[in-house]
């Protein structure tokens, strides 16, 4: 009875996000390992663009940028789109 009592104090609560371009936001530094100093760079983006527009950008960078830091190029697309 004891580790089920250690088990569920050790439990991690994750909130979840409060507005949709967060997940967005969440899922597009998952997708391209955004380094921490450009976390915030991305929140400001998904809140300021559509997520359409986000998608495309994110899925261009995917397809088209095989190898390098695949972020740099995420922000050069949206930065012209």
């Amino acid at each position: 009875m004891d580790n089920i009592k250690d088990i569920l104090k050790n439990k991690e609560i994750k909130k979840a996000p409060a507005y949709a371009w967060q997940d967005l936001a969440l899922y597009v530094i998952s997708e391209l390992n955004i380094p921490n100093f450009k976390k915030s760079s991305v929140f400001k983006i998904c809140k300021e663009n559509n997520s359409q527009k986000i998608r495309q950008c994110l899925n261009d960078t995917k397809e088209l940028c095989q190898t390098g830091e695949k972020w740099k190029y995420f922000f050069k697309l949206i930065n012209q789109a």
